[in-house]
């Protein structure tokens, strides 16, 4: 009769080595409860002295991405280990690519996050390949995009340090594969990369996030004598400077700065016959989540 592990043992035992809830338990069972056996064969399967390594700084990596076939779907993650030659070796450009691979083989609306959950098929290849090369390896974040009725995008940057996946919508029917709306994709994605927008569109800013600024532009001039509808004016003055840091349609763009993305849609709009508009991105940079 198999013996029952607790929970007790199982934190026991992954206090000791670091090792994940699900690899602690197996190892306790199959040691019918003693924990120095446990630690044995743990160490044995690597796991133990994977762990270890949890605690290293992990600033190096890749971030990648990927549509579907049919273009439906669009995936990104970010993989992080410890050194760029990790990153090149084929122990973690496989990790990534099944990284991919599981997020893309996802039911539509199921959280990208289960992945990489603990005890996923993921996880324990994280583990194993943490054992192989030596290196602390974590996935930061990964993202899905369902394209809908709109057409998806992707951008990789500097090999892999920088990743874009969006969403443009408001394509007229047919056009969908069309070298001008590619062009276009492109231009947005390149974008996206380099000024590093924060938000979609307005209505995605948090509301606490518009009262902070407010606060801190009001506390800049509350001093100045000023009157107070003058003061409300120059609050809203700079409140709209900050949207054009951070919106992406407000944002002027990378390669004409006299123009904002909102004006590059609008003329793409005319030209395409429909009504275009980006309304949901991602884009991740090796090591901003660290």
């Amino acid at each position: 009769m198999a013996p029952v592990i607790t929970a007790d043992q199982v934190k026991t035992l992954r206090d000791k080595t670091g090792a994940g809830m699900m690899e602690c338990k197996a190892a306790l069972s199959e040691a019918n409860g003693n924990l120095d056996e446990a630690v044995t064969i743990l160490r044995k399967r690597g796991v133990a002295q994977a762990a270890k390594r949890s605690g290293r700084t992990t600033g190096e990596g890749l971030v990648a991405t990927r549509l579907a076939g049919d273009n439906a779907t669009g995936v990104i993650a970010e993989i992080n280990c410890e050194s760029d030659f990790v990153a090149r070796t084929e122990d973690f450009q496989k990790l990534v690519t099944d990284v991919i691979s599981a997020l893309l083989a996802l039911a539509p609306g199921t959280d990208p996050n289960s992945v990489i959950a603990a005890g996923s098929p993921i996880a324990h290849q994280v583990t194993a390949t943490i054992t192989k090369t030596g290196e602390n390896i974590t996935i930061s974040r990964v993202g899905r995009l369902e394209a809908g009725d709109g057409v998806l995008g992707t951008y990789i940057h500097l090999g892999g340090k920088i990743g874009v996946l969006l969403r443009l919508t408001g394509v007229p029917a047919g056009k969908g594969q069309s070298d001008e709306v590619a062009t276009l994709l492109k231009e947005l994605a390149m974008h996206i990369a380099a000024a590093a927008p924060q938000y979609a569109t307005r209505d995605q800013i948090p509301a606490d996030v518009i009262e902070a600024e407010k606060a801190v532009y009001r506390a800049q001039v509350e001093n100045s004598g000023k009157p107070a509808n003058v003061i409300d004016k120059i609050v809203e003055g700079k409140l709209g400077s900050f949207y054009g840091q951070s919106v992406l349609p407000e944002q002027p763009t990378v390669r004409d700065p006299k123009v904002t993305v909102k004006q590059m849609l609008d003329t793409a709009s005319k030209s395409l016959g429909g009504t275009l508009a980006v309304p949901a991105f991602l884009r991740f940079k090796v090591g901003e989540s660290q």
